[in-house]
């Protein structure tokens, strides 16, 4: 009953297709009713002519016996109590018993589909995919694109409970995207009036994430609107547009492909037993460091006393692609690699202590030479590594020492590329299909090889680990970690894909228990790696402790674990 005014205006506003509803249902009702006119009176004229009664009891036919018998014999109840029974009279009820039927079964059905099922359909579509969001609606998220990028922040927003908003410009498409689950508003990314209808002025951030000009119009027209009020965010895939897409309005430009590239050339195994910064929180530094070649190999942390000699604090560590918390008995083999955090004066110990070890030269292949590719092989050169970059079109040949012309997917090429040596093969194509097939190749080619793939799609990031890459990074998954750092100035680190170090407000049902007492790691997989306090009124980084170190109010924690275990804590700790 709540949509039934909602039906009754579709079926009768002011618009041309309102108007055009009621002049069709009009023409329908006036056949019908000029069709039990007309059968009425001819009705009499046959009746006369038989000189036909009521009933067995001879009365006289009357003038709304017409009518009477139009209307009964029309639907087809055949009362038998006025019949005609000559063969006109006969014939003539034939006729109208059809027009009745067709009345019945396609003029009746018609009329309710189109004049009162589909308003209420529309009725119930215009509320499930809006085209305005009500007043009160503030601190949400605008997003203009649905693609890898956007769905993985969709994702991170509903786990943190942060509204948002889709802007779609295709009222069928939303629909769509409603039954989905996502939340919709119609209305085109370049029109001002559609950021005016879902609260522009009043959200928190509005992401664009699709080509560099279509991003350029949306952020010029949204900081028309509210000026500076409001963050806008934009990917840039091509340098030349930061610049442009900052003076459309642009609070931050992502040139997200070149992020890409380092985070995949972090991610290589290099020539050397040195810690390298993978990302930090103010003062607590994020490393990782190989230990191939170094006398930690074959020891458990406890035996090689690790912390007396670096006074860095081993977090976690990786083995072959998978992560495992750091533990006094974790046993360190060749291809181990350590998970450090400690401050820039922990991390230089470190490496004061593991400059001296190197091993023998590295030899990295990239396989495609787009974006993606050149950034890793730019971060991989500044690392003092080697590459050669295998791409089969010409026109992105930038210089043939350093490239392969030929398709990943021919041996020769390959061979040509020196896979035989490498030491580990970074696959960069922008296709998952793509990107699965050379994994399986170059493993069977390679077993030994570290492979590491990019994943445009987070739902491809298990196949790929399942077709043997040791570690794969998810375009979605960092740009949606990137923007969501902005909305929240805060700080989630991607360590790999799946593997998140966040830091979060000490929850108050963690206040004055002791590590221990918490079973945080026992009851959600996350770990805690640093504790920040205040102490004599500056911000510290407790990164030795024990576990009988008891939590205290006003305690930022830094943890460490998988989407998973970063779900769990929140639902255990900070939404109970």
């Amino acid at each position: 009953m709540k949509s039934l005014p909602t039906a009754l205006f579709t079926l009768t506003n002011g618009k041309s297709s309102g108007r055009r509803n009621v002049r069709q249902l009009i023409s329908l009702v006036l056949i019908v009713l000029v069709f039990i006119l007309i059968s009425s009176v001819v009705f009499h004229w046959i009746a006369a002519h038989e000189n036909m009664v009521s009933d067995n009891n001879n009365n006289e036919i009357k003038w709304y016996d017409g009518f009477y018998w139009t209307m009964v014999t029309m639907s087809t109840l055949g009362y038998g109590d006025i019949t005609f029974s000559s063969p006109l009279g006969k014939f003539y009820s034939l006729v109208v018993m059809l027009f009745g039927m067709l009345s019945m079964f396609v003029i009746l059905p018609f009329a309710f589909i189109r004049f009162a099922y589909e308003p209420w359909m529309e009725a119930q579509n215009a509320a499930r995919t809006p085209r305005t969001l009500p007043k009160d609606t503030h601190g949400h998220v605008i997003l203009t694109n649905l693609d890898a990028v956007s769905r993985a922040l969709i994702h991170k927003l509903e786990q943190y409970t942060n509204p948002y908003v889709l802007l779609v410009s295709d009222k069928d498409e939303a629909l769509r995207l409603h039954d989905q689950g996502f939340a919709v508003a119609v209305g085109d990314s370049d029109d001002p009036e559609a950021y005016r209808n879902v609260r522009v002025e009043q959200s928190a951030m509005v992401v664009a994430t699709g080509k560099d000009e279509a991003n350029a119009h949306i952020a010029f027209t949204v900081r028309e609107l509210v000026d500076n009020k409001v963050r806008v965010v934009t990917l840039a895939k091509s340098e030349a547009s930061i610049d442009i897409l900052e003076l459309a309005g642009s609070k931050n430009v992502i040139r997200l492909g070149e992020m890409m590239g380092q985070f995949l050339s972090r991610r290589t195994i290099g020539n050397d037993a040195m810690a390298h910064v993978i990302g930090h929180f103010d003062e607590l530094l994020i490393a990782e460091a190989m230990v191939m070649g170094t006398p930690l190999v074959g020891k458990t942390l406890a035996e090689c006393n690790f912390r007396e000699i670096t006074n860095t604090s081993v977090v976690g560590v990786w083995d072959r692609g998978e992560y495992k918390g750091a533990g006094p008995e974790t046993k360190i083999s060749e291809s181990t690699v350590l998970v450090l955090a400690g401050s820039k004066e922990m991390i230089q110990n470190y490496n004061g202590v593991f400059c001296i070890y190197h091993i023998e030269e590295s030899h990295v292949v990239i396989i495609g030479g787009g974006r993606v590719g050149r950034a890793t092989a730019r971060a991989l050169a500044k690392r003092g590594l080697n590459y050669k970059i295998v791409e089969e079109l010409p026109s992105r040949i930038r210089n043939d020492k350093y490239y392969v012309l030929g398709s990943a997917a021919r041996l020769e090429v390959l061979e040509e590329a020196k896979i035989n040596e490498a030491s580990t093969v970074i696959i960069t194509t922008g296709q998952d299909d793509t990107n699965i097939y050379l994994t399986i190749y170059c493993r069977k080619l390679c077993p030994e090889t570290q492979i590491i793939s990019r994943a445009n799609s987070e739902r491809n990031v298990g196949t790929l680990h399942r077709a043997g890459a040791d570690f794969v990074a998810s375009y979605g998954s960092m740009g949606a970690n990137i923007i969501f750092n902005l909305l929240k100035h805060s700080d989630i680190l991607m360590v790999a894909e799946g593997l998140n170090v966040f830091r979060i407000e000490l929850p108050p049902s963690l206040e004055n228990k002791s590590l221990v007492e918490s079973e945080i790691r026992g009851r959600t997989g996350c770990s805690v790696i640093s504790i920040q306090r205040e102490v004599d009124g500056r911000d510290v980084h407790l990164v030795h402790f024990e576990p009988s170190e008891v939590l205290q109010k006003g305690d930022e924690l830094v943890l460490i674990g998988d989407i998973e275990s970063e779900e769990a804590f929140i639902k255990t700790f900070v939404s109970s």
